[in-house]
């Protein structure tokens, strides 16, 4: 997902899109524990994706606490 979407979302919404995040990428490391997991590169993106929704997250929430 692109930042200028996570952006549009609220608090609420950004918590759940990094709770999704993070789910899927415990499964993907789950894959490439038992070997099934074709593109590792997928790894680094879900770990990119979860920091840049993290990030827009804290943006949000220091804004709101002002």
């Amino acid at each position: 997902m692109k930042s200028a979407e996570l952006r549009q979302k609220d608090v609420a919404g950004l918590e759940a899109e990094v709770k999704s995040l993070q789910k899927a990428h415990f499964g993907l490391r789950m894959q490439k524990a038992t070997q099934q997991l074709n593109n590792t590169a997928t790894l680094g993106d879900t770990r990119r994706a979860i920091a840049r929704a993290k990030t827009i997250l804290a943006e949000k929430q220091r804004t709101a606490a002002k």
